[in-house]
């Protein structure tokens, strides 16, 4: 007999009941969105390779090691499942002409894809709500999306995460600091790592982000990006400062936080937190002013964040700030399985009327007795329980009994299966 199937190592099922904490959390993502007027944009899964080779950088971890990249067998084409989405954002933007009538503020929700060792809060398909403001220059927007995240932080109730900010100055200024970087590490090469080395003249600015304790020194004494940047770019900088210093957004500045991507300039910035051990970023993001040209678009500047579902569930998890599931507000009982279509009437008036509605199925299972059905109704978490006994059916009616008060304090009541909907809408 062959071996069971199961899931692809570290693409994890969510089911009943861990599947309503994504739920609720989502609507919350959703509702906040809203509140600050950004309109929902959902791109493939699927894109092609050339897409994130050309916007992530060929040196980067993701392009070299993490994409799930394959050739599709039909028409030779190089395809990969989205590692990030910003790139697929600015590609659908550019393909659409989205911003040809003004700016526009986007959000995205959805499954990326990377070959990772998985770990807490780190799989190989994970989940990302994400921001993009496409078509905005200034720090004033840069600024709104932190704002956005804190505001979130404080909406959950999240404690103990820091944010962290940098700039990354424009092209010419990092070509400056690479020359500078290149020259202070080769000089100390006999200090680098294999991973540094092999970075040395490709991507130099990533040694700085290495986790590596060896080089931690090493990387303390390297020249720094913001010392070579011109007055725009400090200017921009100082402006994103003055707007969180002025809402009483705390913040600390990390000359060495320099992201993941080759597409960021200007302002930087991460959420950390110390609570879920090496995965400590929960947030990040910046500004990508060149990506709509790197990719064969028009220059338009934009910049946004992502943040990790996977992460943020764990960290609510480990606040304890998980909502309680839950239950449906009706538990039907149905002593008769012969009254099934009298009894899908006045589920259908109680649903109709906004109610989450359990109807007992399946009493030829053995399964059906009243005082079994009356345990699975408390354990469900119903408020109420909508009983179809034979008696009341045959008056047009259904027994109605509140299942959170102590037992016997509350008579049960009868009420028209044709007023059931009226009955409900008094409830709520």
């Amino acid at each position: 007999m062959s071996k069971t199937l199961q899931a692809v190592k570290g693409m994890n099922d969510i089911a009943p009941p861990h599947s309503a904490n994504w739920e609720w959390l989502e609507s919350v993502l959703r509702e906040m969105a809203q509140g600050y007027a950004f309109r929902n944009v959902r791109t493939p899964i699927v894109e092609p390779t050339g897409l994130f080779v050309r916007s992530l950088g060929e040196v980067t971890d993701i392009v070299e090691k993490e994409m799930y990249a394959f050739e599709d067998k039909l028409n030779g084409e190089a395809l990969t499942l989205r590692p990030e989405a910003t790139a697929s954002v600015v590609r659908a933007a550019i393909e659409h002409n989205m911003v040809y009538d003004g700016p526009k503020r986007l959000y995205y929700m959805g499954p990326m894809f990377r070959h990772e060792r998985p770990q807490r809060g780190r799989y190989r398909q994970f989940h990302q709500f994400g921001l993009e403001a496409l078509g905005f220059a200034g720090p004033d927007v840069d600024a709104e999306l932190i704002f956005f995240a804190s505001d979130l932080w404080q909406r959950l109730g999240l404690q103990g995460i820091e944010l962290q900010i940098n700039s990354l100055g424009q092209p010419p200024e990092r070509a400056q600091h690479r020359e500078a970087l290149i020259a202070y590490l080769s000089a100390h090469a006999d200090q680098l790592d294999e991973d540094a080395k092999r970075r040395l003249h490709s991507n130099p600015l990533r040694i700085l982000d290495t986790k590596n304790p060896a080089m931690q020194a090493l990387v303390d004494g390297a020249p720094r990006l913001m010392d070579y940047l011109g007055e725009a770019s400090l200017a921009h900088f100082q402006g994103l400062r003055d707007i969180l210093d002025a809402n009483g957004v705390a913040y600390t500045i990390n000359p060495r936080l320099v992201r993941g991507m080759d597409y960021y300039n200007l302002s930087v910035f991460e959420f950390v937190t110390t609570q879920l051990g090496a995965q400590g970023t929960v947030c990040a993001g910046g500004r990508y002013d060149g990506l709509f040209a790197q990719i064969g678009g028009k220059p338009t500047p934009a910049v946004g964040w992502a943040m990790g579902m996977e992460r943020l569930l764990e960290l609510l998890k480990e606040q304890s700030l998980l909502p309680e599931l839950a239950g449906p507000d009706c538990f039907v009982v149905v002593p008769d399985a012969g009254s099934a279509a009298v009894v899908a009437q006045a589920c259908r008036q109680l649903r109709l009327a906004g109610a989450q509605v359990h109807m007992h199925a399946g009493g030829a299972d053995g399964q059906g007795s009243m005082k079994s059905q009356f345990k699975r109704a408390n354990a469900s978490g119903a408020r109420w329980a909508i009983v179809c006994g034979q008696d009341e059916l045959a008056a047009g009616q259904v027994a109605i009994k509140d299942l959170r008060v102590a037992d016997g304090s509350v008579e049960q009541v009868r009420v028209d299966i044709t007023r059931l909907g009226d009955w409900w809408r008094e409830q709520a």
